[in-house]
């Protein structure tokens, strides 16, 4: 028997070894033969010039949310057991550092506690996946909601008490990121209070929020930098419990300050986060209590990063000039570290923020004082006669805090107890 032609065989191992892509020819001498394809190498294609289909349809359906006249009223009154919740929250007014003073009927309203009234009550149906509701929020894929800032100014004071109305329009809509296919809308929100049947505006809120149509937190922490030496600072620990609370006095159920699943798979984050108006209320508070009896006019705020819970934060302040004091949030346990320690007496310091991506921190205010404003102070914080208030203090940066207010909890002296015979 001949042996078979060398060229069969190399086919058949071939065969044995890889698949062999192509259509087969016809038989020869009975073993079939395979043609393999050609293949084409080429780049690839570019991108489109403009959107998807799909992603037309949203910004077709943002434009027609954003052309929509927006108008909400909510009617509230500032009730004294509702206050009395939110002190009870409050690091700076829960009994810690001094005597707890309940909420008087008739007092001046504390600036910013207007933030734990007036809030929509919508069913539970009716809100987005994420708890949040969806007054004033674009229509979706833009369903992430931050608080990335606002402003308030007082004009004439409302009381404890009172019924008020509140009504919302939407000041400023902003497109930002969708030629780079990180598309975000910011909404800018006016808010005006008015006593219920009155005319005169008491207090002007700008509320601004961000929403992004991505899952995930993309973004590392900001860097600050130019900060001025702190003249007073304050510490305090925001818990779950204080979140919950806070969630309640607001009837906020967004999942990213209750869920900590939520916020670490749907959102990025290593644990669930503080509330923007939270920190705004503390850095308030803090400043009434280091000026006791001074008027606020207007308070600016902005969040650089967000705050995570169950780190301690501490509530740093200076003056910027005779008007005005800088407040800022520095998240203590997050690698914030500044040049030189903070009671070094050097105009140069500077706070930076590490290059961990966990480290968040920061929401930086603007609070201008106004004299002139009658009736406008917190009755809550009477200056203390054993303690000035700052403007009369020099400040001693060997021994810090200027002021025994502003001591933490952990470090005032405790009463002695005396032992019964």
């Amino acid at each position: 028997m001949l042996p078979r032609p060398p060229i069969l065989r190399a086919a058949r191992l071939a065969a044995q070894r890889r698949p062999l892509t192509g259509a087969a020819s016809s038989c020869r001498r009975g073993v079939a033969q395979y043609i393999p394809s050609r293949r084409h190498y080429s780049s690839p294609p570019p991108p489109p010039a403009h959107p998807p289909p799909a992603l037309d349809a949203d910004v077709a359906s943002l434009d027609r949310w954003i052309s929509a006249d927006k108008t909400l009223a909510l009617h509230d009154t500032l009730r004294p057991e509702h206050l009395a919740d939110l002190y009870i929250t409050l690091p700076t007014r829960d009994g810690t550092l001094r005597a707890y003073a309940p909420p008087r009927e008739g007092a001046p309203l504390g600036y910013g506690h207007h933030l734990v009234f007036f809030h929509p009550r919508n069913p539970e149906s009716a809100l987005r996946s994420d708890g949040t509701d969806a007054d004033f929020c674009p229509p979706e894929p833009f369903t992430r909601r931050m608080w990335a800032g606002g402003r308030m100014e007082w004009k004439r004071p409302l009381c404890v008490g009172d019924s008020a109305t509140a009504v919302a329009t939407i000041g400023a809509v902003a497109k930002k990121g969708f030629e780079k296919g990180t598309p975000m809308v910011f909404v800018s929100q006016k808010i005006e209070y008015r006593k219920r049947g009155g005319d005169e505006v008491c207090i002007e809120e700008e509320r601004s929020h961000v929403y992004l149509a991505g899952a995930g937190n993309r973004r590392g922490a900001k860097e600050v930098k130019d900060l001025p030496v702190p003249e007073f600072t304050f510490e305090y620990l925001p818990s779950p419990t204080t979140l919950f609370r806070f969630s309640a006095l607001t009837f906020n159920g967004h999942y990213i300050h209750l869920d900590k699943e939520y916020a670490q798979k749907s959102e990025g984050y290593p644990e669930r986060l503080v509330h923007g108006p939270l920190t705004a209320l503390m850095l308030l508070d803090v400043t009434a209590l280091q000026f006791p009896g001074s008027a606020f006019k207007s308070f600016e705020y902005r969040a650089v990063n967000p705050i995570v819970v169950n780190r301690p934060v501490k509530i740093c302040g200076a003056r910027a000039d005779e008007d005005a004091v800088i407040v800022w949030a520095e998240e203590t346990a997050s690698k914030v570290t500044p040049a030189t320690r903070e009671w070094a007496p050097t105009r140069s310091t500077r706070v930076w923020l590490q290059s961990d991506a966990s480290a968040r921190d920061l929401v930086e205010t603007l609070i201008v004082l106004d004299a002139s404003l009658p009736g406008l102070q917190l009755s809550c914080f009477p200056p203390p006669p054993t303690c000035p208030p700052l403007l009369d203090h020099k400040v001693n940066y060997h021994k810090w805090p200027p002021s025994p207010l502003l001591l933490h909890p952990r470090r005032l002296p405790r009463p002695l107890r005396r032992r019964h015979p």
